[in-house]
């Protein structure tokens, strides 16, 4: 990786557009083979005014990629044991064949016992136990849509894996450690940070390439970045603000993801690739 005065921005919107067309294509050859369109459940507790808008925008997109979606909205005050029933009856229902429970559910919630209620073959966000098992060890299933997303970014602009020093800062069962795992399969050699990190900018210098996945607005600092290092801002705070000082960062990184544009749209687009990939999965070579 070669230094440059100002890094080439990846543009994670051109992409999930494409992957959004070839997933579009995918759900109609499904729908006139079965006679079944491909099926993605949404279920949300409360009405935090984000999620409602994540949702939203989720089930518009489904529209326009031909995938039904089905809302399960739930009141603020509803138990873990009442949330877990339904997940639980979503998995049951054979017309859906994927099931996202938007979080944070709520402080209330024991979020990992609602995941662990959805089926892991129609688990499309990757949230599950058994789908982190399954991208640790390699094996079939699916993957974290945010994690899966950056994995699509990196290999599009051609960024070579192998052999280089990863640093992810942030260990969020459905970011941080997930995309650890990825890269890890990908023959880097991975570091994990977090909040309890000493000496975290010593630690950022030494990276081929920094995900940065921990919530915190602009705490990857540009002059703490290697020359021609590649940059993954995952992050998203009030402000359209990343995790990463973008304008720093930008001097010295090779390629650098943008907030907004970069990370976020790819993740809707692998949510809705898992679930026609579900539905294929699940209505096997089916004909009408």
């Amino acid at each position: 990786m070669s230094p440059t005065r100002t890094a080439q921005l990846m543009d994670g919107t051109g992409l999930a557009r494409r992957i959004g067309e070839e997933t579009a294509t995918k759900a109609a050859e499904i729908s006139q083979r079965t006679g079944v369109a491909p099926c993605l459940a949404t279920v949300l507790v409360g009405d935090d005014l984000a999620s409602v808008t994540y949702v939203r925008m989720k089930r518009a997109r489904c529209a326009k990629a031909g995938i039904r979606s089905r809302h399960i909205g739930l009141p603020a005050a509803t138990t873990t044991a009442e949330l877990v029933e339904a997940l639980a009856a979503l998995s049951r229902d054979p017309e859906v064949h994927g099931i996202l429970l938007q979080h944070p559910a709520g402080r209330h919630i024991d979020e990992r016992a609602a995941f662990e209620a959805i089926a892991p073959e129609k688990d499309v966000d990757g949230v599950t136990m058994h789908s982190f098992g399954a991208m640790s060890f390699g094996l079939p299933g699916f993957v974290s849509c945010t994690p899966g997303g950056i994995m699509r970014l990196l290999d599009e602009y051609g960024v070579e894996l192998a052999g280089r020093h990863a640093v992810v800062i942030g260990r969020s069962p459905i970011l941080g450690k997930p995309v650890g795992m990825l890269l890890l399969a990908r023959d880097a050699t991975v570091t994990y940070c977090h909040s309890r990190t000493a000496d975290l900018p010593a630690i950022v210098r030494e990276a081929d390439i920094v995900v940065a996945a921990v919530g915190r607005p602009r705490l990857i600092r540009g002059q703490d970045i290697k020359p021609g290092a590649v940059v993954i801002d995952a992050g998203y705070n009030p402000g359209n603000v990343g995790d990463v000082d973008f304008d720093t960062a930008r001097a010295h990184a090779r390629l650098i993801t943008p907030v907004p544009g970069g990370v976020g749209p790819m993740t809707i687009a692998v949510l809705l690739a898992q679930t026609v990939e579900a539905a294929e999965q699940q209505l096997g070579r089916r004909k009408r």
